[in-house]
C-alpha cells in the first residue's frame, strides 16, 4: 500500500501499557557493552543488581523488551516493507531521571510524512507516563524508507547543523564486539537486517549492520562515562541523525564538544577512513 499523506500525518499510535525490571536495564547495559571496566566503580552502577542507573536510550528499549517477532512498520496511512526501512533519527527527553524498575503507559501519532521523491520519511512522537501519572520521557523517532517516496506530498525541511569550529574537548573510542548486534537484539528489536546474512544483502548490505539504536547508546553512554563521571541523573536529553553504518566489530569514535550544559558530538568510524555513524548529535545535563 503507497504512504497516504492525509490518513497518516496526525495518526494516532496504538497506546501501549509496558514494565521493566533491573534485570532488564542490565540486559540492555550489556548489551552496550557495560562492564567492559569490571573494577570500576562508575562502570559497575550500570549492573547493579537491585538500583541500576539507567541510560536515558534505555526509553527506546523499554516499550519492546518482550518483543521476539520482528516489527512490523504498520502506521495508519502507512505499510512498508521492513527491509526497505532504516532508521533516520532519534530523540530522547527526560522529565526524571528513568526508574530501575517501573510500569508506565504511551501514547503517540505520527508528525511528519515527507516525499523525499526516491524515498519517505515518517516522523512520530511518543509520551511516556509512569504508574504515578507523570511524564518520564518524550520520544521523538523518524524512519527512512527507500523507494516509497513520489505519493506527492512535501519534500520538508533540510538542516544540519554545523560541528563548531575548534578542535574537539575529548576525542574517545569505543570498540564494539563481533556479537553485539546478536547481543543488543535480546532487547526487542529482531529485525533480520541485524542478525541475518541473506536477508542483510537482499537490503543491500554485504553483513548484517549494528542496530543504529546500539550505535545510539553507545556513544551517549561513552559521553557519560566521559564527561559526567558515569552519572546518567545528570542527563536530560539525546538526540541524533543516523548517518551511515555499523558493522559489528567496528570501533566507534566520538568527538565531543562542551558547550554550556551540552555536549555536541559526531560519531564516525575508525575502521572506515571516519566514515559518519551519527550526526548532530547533542547531549543536554544538569550542572
Amino acid at each position: 500500500m503507497p504512504i497516504d499523506p492525509k490518513v497518516a500525518l496526525g495518526a494516532a499510535l496504538t497506546p501501549q501499557e509496558f514494565a521493566w525490571t533491573p534485570s532488564d536495564v542490565q540486559l540492555y547495559h550489556l548489551g552496550l557493552s557495560a562492564g567492559a571496566r569490571w573494577t570500576d566503580p562508575g562502570e559497575l552502577r550500570y549492573l547493579d543488581d537491585r538500583a541500576p542507573q539507567v541510560l536515558p536510550t534505555f526509553a527506546t528499549v523499554a516499550p519492546t523488551m518482550r518483543v521476539t517477532e520482528p516489527p512490523r512498520v504498520s502506521f495508519p496511512g502507512v505499510e512498508i516493507d521492513l527491509a526497505k526501512v532504516v532508521h533516520a533519527s532519534q530523540e530522547v527527553v527526560l522529565h526524571r531521571p528513568i526508574p530501575a524498575a517501573g510500569k508506565a503507559s504511551s501514547t503517540g501519532h505520527i508528525t511528519e510524512v515527507w516525499d523525499k521523491g526516491s524515498a519517505a520519511v515518517v516522523a512520530h512522537e511518543t509520551e511516556v507516563t509512569g504508574s504515578d501519572g507523570e511524564l518520564l520521557w518524550t520520544a521523538k523517532s523518524s524512519i527512512f524508507a527507500k523507494g516509497e517516496g513520489g505519493f506527492g506530498g512535501e519534500r520538508g525541511p533540510s538542516s544540519k547543523i554545523e560541528l563548531p569550529d575548534r578542535a574537539p574537548d575529548f576525542n574517545v573510542t569505543t570498540p564494539t564486539l563481533p556479537q553485539q548486534a546478536l547481543l543488543y537484539r535480546m532487547c526487542g528489536d529482531r529485525n533480520p537486517l541485524h542478525s541475518d546474512p541473506e536477508f542483510a544483502r537482499a537490503a543491500g548490505f554485504p553483513n548484517p549492520i549494528l542496530h543504529g539504536l546500539c550505535s545510539y547508546g553507545l556513544v551517549c553512554k561513552t559521553a557519560a562515562d566521559t564527561v559526567l563521571d558515569s552519572d546518567t541523573s545528570r542527563i536530560t536529553g539525546f538526540r541524533a541523525r543516523f548517518a551511515g553504518v555499523l558493522y559489528p566489530g567496528e570501533t566507534i569514535r566520538s568527538r565531543m564538544w562542551l558547550e554550556t550544559n551540552e555536549l555536541v558530538i559526531a560519531a564516525t568510524v575508525v575502521d572506515r577512513e571516519e566514515a559518519p555513524v551519527l550526526s548532530d548529535v547533542r547531549l543536554t545535563f544538569t550542572s
